[in-house]
Formats: C-alpha cells, sequence, structure tokens
C-alpha cells in the first residue's frame, strides 16, 4: 500500500450560518476558545480583535479563507 503526498488538506468547516458574531450577529467565520467559553466573531471583529485574543485564546479556528472561495 501506498500513501499519497500530494493529497490536499481536508478543511474543516465546522461554522454554518447559524453561527453568528457574539459583536455584531453577522455570520461567524472565527471562533475562539478564551477561558473555557468559545467567542465567535464575523472575519471584520475577528480581525480587529485577533491580537488581542490569541494573546489569551487557547484555540483559534478561522475559516475566512470560505469568504474567497464563494465569490
Amino acid at each position: 500500500m501506498s500513501m499519497s503526498t500530494t493529497a490536499e488538506p481536508v478543511l474543516e468547516h465546522r461554522l454554518t450560518a447559524t453561527d453568528r458574531c457574539d459583536s455584531c450577529g453577522a455570520q461567524a467565520y472565527i471562533a475562539a476558545e478564551v477561558n473555557g467559553s468559545e467567542l465567535l466573531f464575523c472575519a471584520h471583529h475577528g480581525r480587529k480583535y485577533e491580537e488581542k485574543l490569541r494573546a489569551v485564546a487557547t484555540s483559534w479556528h478561522d475559516e475566512t479563507a470560505r469568504l474567497a472561495d464563494a465569490r
């Protein structure tokens, strides 16, 4: 059995249209876990708060690339 090294990585799209930004209510594309709680952000607010959030977040899940795929 041989394994292919050219396979594309499978992207996990776990955020759906029902996931909403905690700041403005737009569709969430970024999820950050802070102190055991998940915070959801649209692309705009995720980028706005990214530097501060990454300093305290235990996980960062970014699906903003999906915005470019939708065009």
